[in-house]
C-alpha cells in the first residue's frame, strides 16, 4: 500500500484529490457544522478504504448498525460483506450520546478500549458528540496525546467534528495537532446546495492536494425509474493544487 491508505473507487476522484490516501499514521480532523458533510465524507472515505483493503473502525454518533447498512447502500456503498467478514467494525454509540452521564467519563473508555484500534484506520463520527460535556484543555491533551500514540504505530485516526458543538478552544487544539485538516462548508447556490472540502493542511501526502474540492450529493436512478433512485456524490475542483509535505 506504500506510504498511504489509499480510499480509491472508480466512480469519483476523491482520493486523488486529497494526495492519493490518508498517510500512514495520521490524525485526520474533518471539521464543519452541522449538515455540511462530515458523516457523508467519513462514510466515503470508509468505503473506500474497505474497497482497498484496509481494516476499519466505524464509531458512529449518530447511527444503529440496520440504519448504517441502508445508509450506505443509498450511497451504492455495499459494505455488508466487509461487516460479516471482519475487514469494518462498526460500533454504534447513540445510548452514550444521550446520557450526559455516560458521555463524561467516555475519554477513558475510549482510551481503554484497546480493541477498537486494531485496524488499520479508525474514523470517529462525531468526537465532538462524545465529549462535549466532559472535555477541559486538560482532557484534550490526554486524549490528543492518546491519539498520538497510536498514529505512532503507522494507524490513522479520522475524526469528524461538529464546530457547533464543541467548545472552539477545544477544537482550535484538535485542528492544530492534526496532520491532515479538512473543513467543510456547504452554501445555497440557485436552489441548489453546495458542499466543499477546504484543505488547511494534509502533511506527508503522495502527490498535489486540490486545495478546495466541491462536491454535490444528489439523487439519480441507473434505470431512469423512481423506484431505483440512490444518492450519488460528484466531485469537482474549485481551486488549484499544492504539494503538502510533513
Amino acid at each position: 500500500m506504500g506510504d498511504a491508505y489509499s480510499f480509491c473507487i472508480e466512480r469519483d476522484v476523491l482520493n486523488q484529490k486529497l494526495g492519493g490516501g490518508l498517510p500512514h499514521g495520521s490524525l485526520v480532523l474533518i471539521e464543519g457544522g452541522n449538515g455540511a458533510g462530515k458523516s457523508i465524507t467519513s462514510q466515503r472515505i470508509c468505503f473506500g478504504l474497505l474497497e482497498n483493503d484496509v481494516p476499519v473502525t466505524f464509531i458512529s454518533t449518530q447511527m444503529t448498525t440496520k440504519s448504517f447498512i441502508f445508509q450506505m447502500q443509498a450511497l451504492d456503498y455495499s459494505i455488508t460483506k466487509y461487516l460479516t467478514g471482519g475487514r469494518l467494525l462498526f460500533i454504534p454509540v447513540l445510548p452514550l450520546v444521550q446520557e450526559t452521564k455516560s458521555r463524561s467519563n467516555f475519554i477513558q473508555r475510549l482510551m481503554a478500549a484497546k480493541m477498537l484500534f486494531d485496524n488499520d484506520v479508525v474514523i470517529i463520527d462525531t468526537i465532538s458528540s462524545l465529549v462535549s460535556h466532559s472535555i477541559d484543555a486538560q482532557k484534550t491533551i490526554e486524549l490528543i496525546n492518546f491519539f498520538k500514540k497510536i498514529t505512532s504505530l503507522g494507524k490513522t485516526i479520522v475524526l469528524a467534528v461538529d464546530t457547533d458543538v464543541l467548545d472552539p478552544d477545544v477544537a482550535n487544539m484538535f485542528s492544530a495537532a492534526s496532520d491532515a485538516y479538512l473543513v467543510l462548508r456547504k452554501k445555497l447556490e440557485m436552489d441548489e446546495l453546495r458542499y466543499a472540502i477546504i484543505v488547511r493542511k494534509f502533511a506527508g501526502s503522495q502527490t498535489k492536494v486540490t486545495q478546495i474540492i466541491g462536491f454535490l450529493i444528489e439523487y439519480w436512478s441507473p434505470t431512469h425509474s423512481l423506484e431505483d433512485q440512490r444518492l450519488r456524490i460528484l466531485y469537482y475542483d474549485m481551486k488549484n493544487e499544492a504539494q503538502y509535505k510533513r
